[in-house]
């Protein structure tokens, strides 16, 4: 816990903005490309109606698929938990408790929903399709237009939950319904201190880390925020988080298109392949160190560097913050 609070007492809080227009944000905050606390907007009935006994009846029995954990830190590279499948509303009241008379692994196992289209391989999540009666309830703030919209996925997460720390490649917010939640944040430019695989970093407890396993994870730059219901956070493409639930939460993700739609992968219905100028670029250089192999390791060093200087050179940009 001490250590935990030194961590925290060392982040960088996000800032709030208050009643924040469409035009403000689009002039004022997105250029910026950093993470920003949204507060004071309309929502929707949503922040009212959604109670544990609404949520069960409004949208009834359908089943859906769930992951669920025995540890409060899930972890998706190790894959330590469990898919299942219950009924919604069974679901919910099962995610709203801390000790279940009904169970898959324990007795405190911890519950989380990340909606998904009606074909995973094809379709992105859209709240107006898998929950078309609360879809009706929250009003998404329309600060991108139309065209540029990717999903909506719909989330809900037992208390003391804790996601894995990852990127997405679209912008998008989180607006968070019900419930309390803790974000941590990384800047892009941190990437080489967050022991990536793929879009997710391998440093699962992000306030006590183990320094021995991963020491270079102190430099990350810490950024962080606490949403109360009715705040929506922005988080630019590319920025890191950790979301860790500290009540039974109940959230929507809206994704949209950053990029010129031809940038991103057509088969993506996550919203988390890299566009397909990075894949190409990553093959590229994989197959350049292939290549140095072919050298002797002193040769293979010296130009390893020099490839390293080039991109630095090249590519490299200071204004991530």
């Amino acid at each position: 816990m001490e250590r935990r609070e030194r961590r925290e007492r060392r982040a960088v809080a996000l800032e709030r903005l208050q009643g924040v227009t469409r035009e403000r944000f689009l002039r004022d905050i997105y250029p910026r490309r950093k993470p920003v606390v949204l507060t004071g907007l309309e929502l929707g009935t949503c922040t009212t109606k959604w109670t544990i006994d609404y949520l069960s009846q409004a949208e009834g029995s359908k089943e859906v698929k769930i992951h669920v954990s025995a540890v409060p830190q899930m972890d998706f590279l190790s894959k330590n938990f469990v898919y299942r499948t219950l009924p919604f509303d069974a679901f919910v009241r099962r995610a709203a408790e801390v000790k279940h008379k009904e169970y898959f692994l324990t007795e405190d196992e911890k519950y989380y929903l990340r909606s998904v289209g009606e074909d995973v391989r094809k379709d992105t999540a859209d709240i107006r399709k898998q929950f078309p009666i609360l879809a009706e309830d929250i009003n998404i703030p329309e600060y991108f237009e139309k065209e540029q919209f990717f999903s909506s996925v719909f989330r809900i997460s037992s208390a003391g939950l804790q996601l894995w720390t990852h990127y997405d490649v679209m912008d998008n917010f989180l607006i968070q319904v019900i419930g309390r939640k803790r974000v941590v944040l990384y800047s892009p430019r941190d990437a080489p201190y967050l022991y990536l695989s793929g879009t997710k970093s391998e440093v699962l407890d992000v306030d006590n880390p183990d320094m021995e396993k991963y020491p270079l994870f102190m430099k990350a730059k810490r950024y962080q925020c606490v949403l109360e219901a009715g705040d929506v956070l922005f988080i630019p493409a590319l920025w890191f988080h950790n979301v860790i639930s500290e009540e039974f939460g109940v959230a929507l993700n809206v994704f949209w298109k950053h990029l010129p739609a031809e940038s991103y992968d057509k088969t993506d219905t996550y919203g988390n392949k890299d566009p397909m100028a990075a894949s190409r670029a990553i093959q590229i250089l994989d197959r350049a160190l292939k290549t140095l192999e072919e050298l002797p390791e002193e040769y293979r060093d010296f130009y390893a560097r020099r490839m390293v200087l080039r991109i630095q050179e090249k590519a490299y940009r200071n204004d991530y913050g």
